[in-house]
């Protein structure tokens, strides 16, 4: 007889999609990286930036603060997200539509910046085997949208 389908963890495409809705919610929203690192695994984190590569949640809480306090009126468009899931793991790619403003002093005005995203991200089970969390990220390329100031 086979096992219920409730059996084992695994993942939704649509529960990966509402992950990276509720991602981008939260960096835009700056909240607090205590509520953020709720989408992330405890062990074996990585996230590659064009600006460097973060490990575990020391590594995330770095990059974060260094986000939140250099980028403001943040915007994640997210366009398209293709998510090949197997079982308790998926890989996913993100397309993503970025805007911000930046102000570096002692500079009379802030930047617009505006850049497109291309991202693969490997989304595993949570320990209930069902809530996915974000254990490896990478940017795979950041082109920049026409009148963008650069990075």
């Amino acid at each position: 007889m086979p096992e219920p389908a409730s059996a084992g963890p695994f993942l939704t495409e649509r529960a990966v999609r509402s992950l990276v809705e509720q991602w981008y919610a939260a960096l835009d929203r700056h909240r607090d990286p205590e509520e953020v690192k709720r989408f992330l695994v405890d062990d074996g984190l990585e996230l590659r930036f064009p600006e460097g590569v973060f490990r575990g949640h020391t590594g995330f809480a770095e990059w974060y603060a260094v986000a939140v306090h250099r980028f403001f009126d943040e915007q994640h468009t997210v366009l398209r997200v293709r998510a090949a899931v197997d079982g308790a793991e998926a890989v996913v790619r993100v397309n993503v539509a970025w805007q911000a403003r930046m102000w570096e002093p002692p500079a009379a005005d802030s930047r617009w910046l505006g850049f497109d995203a291309d991202q693969t991200w490997t989304v595993v089970a949570g320990e209930d085997g069902r809530t996915p969390l974000i254990k490896t990220y990478t940017c795979n390329a950041l082109e920049p949208m026409p009148g963008s100031a650069a990075l």
